[in-house]
């Protein structure tokens, strides 16, 4: 069962970003102006960090700008995304898994 909690918190911020895609198609994509390389490698391997640039660049401000606030929400969903592909690792190395 904990296997199974935590497969879903960690799928949920990419089931978020493909539910934005569906409901408001040019959300993400507003926020990455340049290419939609970025979405994409976000939703790969950084979907909180994806979500929260998308949420800034979006709803904080002016259309377009960061603010100071939003990137500190982008530090938070940064920090969030590597804790959860760290923890593994350290989970292994401290049950003396290699």
């Amino acid at each position: 069962m904990g296997c199974a909690l935590i497969l879903v918190l960690v799928g949920m911020p990419r089931v978020a970003l493909v539910l934005l895609w569906f409901t408001r198609h040019g959300y993400v994509a507003e926020a990455f102006e340049q290419s939609a390389v970025w979405p994409i490698l976000g939703f790969l391997f950084l979907p909180t960090t994806t979500l929260a640039f998308a949420y800034s660049m979006n709803s904080l401000g002016a259309a377009g700008e960061m603010t100071s606030f939003g990137w500190l929400l982008t530090a938070i969903g940064l920090i969030v995304d590597l804790g959860l592909h760290g923890w593994g690792g350290r989970r292994a190395a401290w049950r003396g898994d290699d």
